[in-house]
């Protein structure tokens, strides 16, 4: 929604949701990146570029969720 309604390109609603968003929470120290020793809570999707993301917005469903460094079981996942 912020590509198509706010004109953000995909990298810049990504590092929004991410980085940024750690950052404003003050959360940067531990959340927004992957890195060693930061949560590793992420989400991986079968795309080629982040450009595919606005474009499937409702639609594919993510290929992989990792939550507190864990595979989530899509079976049993709780939003």
């Amino acid at each position: 929604m912020a590509c198509a309604l706010f004109r953000l390109t995909p990298e810049e609603a990504l590092a929004g949701v991410t980085t940024h968003a750690a950052t404003a929470l003050d959360l940067g120290d531990s959340h927004g990146t992957l890195e060693t020793g930061k949560a590793a809570d992420f989400v991986a999707w079968r795309i080629e570029r982040p450009a595919e993301l606005a474009y499937w917005l409702g639609g594919a469903l993510p290929n992989r969720v990792i939550r507190n460094g864990v595979a989530v079981d899509f079976d049993s996942f709780d939003a």
